[in-house]
């Protein structure tokens, strides 16, 4: 059963101003009644694509049946604006995150549409940003409180940014750099910035995180490429300094390693949207070898989770799917996309790590709904997150059980992405004050819509969806306590399957 109570939607709902609370969908006891499942005479080619089975598959959820036999969620529903919303799974998966910082952005046009330029502007260097992203987390992960005292004054940390390797021998001898930085003026790596070098080695908390872990410079010393990037913007390295270390520190919180922690840093909008379907992040952590082969292939990948139900039958037999996957042509859940199931079945490093755990195509099953919504964004599901993923798996398995400090996790590491994002922009000369204002004001929603610009673009085009998205922030909250009702509605299937029910007619642009 997915909800424990029917009450929730109608008391969600109701009690902010949606209509009045309607009593609730079960027996009195607020458990959930067998529901009657809908069949509708509102399919349209539009909606259905042969063999493809998400759409029924999400109406028979109980989740689905309690959404849409709430009037108060048919009146929300039936609205154009819901309908805009509904039709962008990618901006409703953002909104499910974090409902009240959206609802209160969309209450401001004006920075909606700020931050969507940003966005836009970032894409040439954002990706670049996230290729150093992993090698300043592996070092700030590790070394937090001492990189946070170098961060404590941006010349100093620029400075040495700027020539990393000059400064590893303090590595073996941290009273050293003291000793050499209150002569700063006379060391020749120091001068430059003596002023700056001086009050460093005067501040006795910040001596002490540095004296307590001197192998903070041979670790900038081993990724100086990443930092001398980024050394010419003081205050913007700072800042992503401060921001990776409050980052770091939430994931190590929830048990995961450094190793893992640098490797999601290269993506963190991957790790935001396993974040919206935890039950995902979970199945991942138990096969993370087999995920990591099945992302090697993202055509592929995509098609397996968009369709899970329909792979599971390879659960018991791994030799079935190669051998089918190289016959891709003959078989209606791979011809679409049969170049790349074939040179899946060609990949004997993949196909070996399948056959070592073909039950990966039962977790796939299992959770079908909570894939199909990250079907579209396969791409980002990497080999190398998959393996960051398993390299702690039983630190996500109990983090995907544990939605709010699941939530907090996504949220710092999203705070680094955007910080990452604007650092680059200002090193590339490419940052005004207005966007970096923006960004900062709304930096989880800033790495959301770096994702898909154009989604969020069409969103705030839309006066319909921007009212209903401002109104409505109680009733969004409420949607989004309950994980399965939030990653229901982020799934892609979502908005052909209301407008099945006869809850929505159409979209809206």
């Amino acid at each position: 059963m997915i909800l424990t109570s029917a009450a929730i939607l109608a008391v969600g709902l109701g009690a902010y101003g949606l209509g009045r609370v309607y009593p609730p969908l079960g027996p009195s006891s607020g458990t959930i009644a067998p529901a009657e499942r809908y069949v509708s005479s509102q399919v349209s080619d539009k909606d259905v694509t042969l063999g493809d089975t998400s759409v029924p598959e999400l109406m028979q959820t109980d989740a689905f049946e309690l959404m849409v036999h709430d009037p108060n969620f048919r009146a929300l529903a039936a609205s154009p604006g819901f309908k805009a919303l509904a039709g962008q799974p990618q901006v409703m998966a953002a909104i499910m995150a974090n409902p009240k910082a959206w609802s209160g952005l969309a209450g401001n046009p004006q920075a909606f549409d700020g931050l969507i330029k940003a966005a836009q502007s970032a894409s040439s260097w954002a990706p670049k940003s996230h290729e150093a992203n992993a090698a300043i987390m592996g070092t700030i992960s590790g070394h937090s409180a001492a990189m946070k005292a170098l961060a404590s004054q941006p010349e100093v940390l620029a400075s040495i940014s700027r020539n990393a390797t000059a400064f590893a021998n303090f590595a073996n001898n941290a009273n050293s750099f003291q000793n050499a930085a209150l002569k700063a003026a006379s060391d020749a790596r120091m001068a430059s910035s003596a002023a700056a070098f001086g009050r460093l080695a005067s501040d006795n908390a910040a001596m002490k995180a540095i004296n307590a872990d001197p192998s903070v410079f041979s670790s900038l010393a081993a990724n100086a490429g990443a930092f001398k990037g980024l050394s010419g913007q003081p205050q913007s390295l700072a800042g992503l300094v401060n921001s990776a270390a409050a980052a770091a520190e939430e994931l190590q919180s929830a048990g995961l390693s450094n190793a893992a922690i640098a490797g999601l840093a290269g993506n963190p909008s991957a790790f935001a949207l396993l974040a919206g379907q935890p039950k995902a992040l979970q199945a991942i952590a138990g096969h993370s070898a087999a995920f990591a082969a099945l992302a090697g292939h993202p055509q592929a990948f995509s098609a397996i989770l968009s369709k899970g139900s329909a792979f599971s039958s390879f659960a018991n037999n791994a030799n079935a799917f190669r051998d089918a996957a190289s016959k891709a042509t003959d078989d209606a859940r791979m011809a679409s996309s049969a170049v790349a199931f074939k040179q899946l079945a060609a990949d004997n490093a993949a196909m070996k790590a399948i056959s070592a755990d073909p039950r990966v195509f039962s977790a796939i099953g299992s959770n079908s709904l909570a894939f199909a919504g990250l079907a579209n964004s396969a791409h980002l599901m990497g080999p190398q997150l998959m393996s960051a993923i398993g390299n702690s798996a039983s630190a996500f398995g109990n983090l995907a059980s544990n939605a709010g400090q699941l939530s907090a996790a996504s949220k710092a590491l999203q705070a680094f992405d955007a910080q990452s994002v604007m650092a680059s922009a200002a090193a590339a000369g490419q940052l005004n004050a207005g966007v970096s204002q923006a960004i900062q004001a709304n930096p989880q929603a800033f790495s959301a819509m770096l994702g898909n610009p154009q989604a969020f673009s069409a969103v705030s085009r839309n006066s319909a969806a921007m009212a209903t998205l401002a109104a409505n922030p109680k009733a969004l909250q409420a949607l989004s306590a309950q994980p399965n009702v939030a990653a229901l509605m982020a799934n892609p299937s979502f908005s052909a399957a209301l407008n099945q029910a006869g809850v929505s007619q159409s979209h809206s642009d």
